[in-house]
């Protein structure tokens, strides 16, 4: 098993990956690096932990355009009640407060 650093929206982190996979790993780190760099941009200042979510949703979203496009069916469903994306939306306010509490005490 191999072990990289890779760089997301500022920070580095040690991975570990398969042997031989190493470009692969760094590939798909460098997209998601500039889809948080792209929310970033378009948003203004962002803590690391919402530029890491609009990443994933930027991705997500381009997930969902491609199997559409393929006909290939959704497996997950939007929430059918919108008290959940509010519920979501306090969490992750909640978790955006402790990282930065974290950050701090660092």
């Amino acid at each position: 098993m191999a072990s990289i650093e890779i760089e997301v929206a500022g920070r580095r982190y040690n991975v570990a990956c398969r042997d031989g996979e190493e470009e692969h790993l760094h590939s798909v780190a460098a997209e998601v690096d500039r889809r948080a760099q792209d929310a970033a941009a378009a948003l203004g200042s962002l803590t690391e932990t919402r530029q890491l979510l609009y990443a994933a949703l930027l991705l997500s979203d381009d997930i969902r355009e491609l199997r559409a496009g393929a006909g290939i069916p959704d497996p997950v469903p939007p929430p059918p009640d919108p008290a959940i994306a509010q519920a979501l939306e306090r969490l992750a306010t909640r978790v955006e407060a402790l990282a930065d509490s974290l950050e701090r005490s660092a």
